[in-house]
């Protein structure tokens, strides 16, 4: 049985900090592990780019690819996920499967920008409707295989202002 007085932290779990500039003794003295006089001798450097002058290598690289300037967070679902929720009961394959529906079954959390399916295989012989934002091929023609149909949601553009429609 361990005592009050007896009661410490494992070993290595709480490491002593070093203090810079407290003399020649104590190894980290005089210029305090900075190296020599200038810039980064000092506080607040910011140069981690820098090559004296020389173009950066990240400069020098060309650029490659595209970044989308307002990319959409969509929720991907695969239709053989769908399929396991519907097994299981959750979700009704008579109903049109929605964002709400997926939502209320617990297939996704949140609707974020709108659903996409996705995957090639994984619907049984069940008819299934589905009113959703994007499908890929394979899943359409998987759905549209055993007699489901997949609408598809018009696009919203989010630059246009909707008009006012008071």
């Amino acid at each position: 049985m361990t005592r009050l007085n007896e009661l410490r932290d494992n070993p290595g779990a709480n490491k002593i900090r070093i203090r810079v500039g407290r003399g020649i003794g104590s190894g980290k003295g005089k210029t305090g592990g900075r190296g020599g006089k200038g810039q980064t001798a000092r506080s607040g450097v910011a140069i981690n780019g820098f090559e004296g002058g020389q173009m950066p290598l990240h400069m020098r690289m060309p650029k490659r690819g595209f970044n989308a300037y307002n990319p959409g967070d969509w929720n991907e679902v695969r239709i053989d996920r769908i399929q396991a929720y519907i097994d299981s009961g959750k979700l009704d394959a008579k109903a049109v499967i929605d964002a709400a529906a997926l939502i209320a079954a617990r297939v996704i959390r949140r609707p974020k920008d709108g659903v996409r399916l996705i995957g090639g295989a994984g619907l049984t012989t069940q008819k299934v409707s589905f009113k959703v934002d994007y499908a890929t091929k394979g899943a359409a023609a998987a759905i549209e295989a055993v007699g489901g149909q997949v609408e598809l949601i018009p696009v919203k553009a989010p630059w246009k202002k909707t008009p006012y429609a008071g």
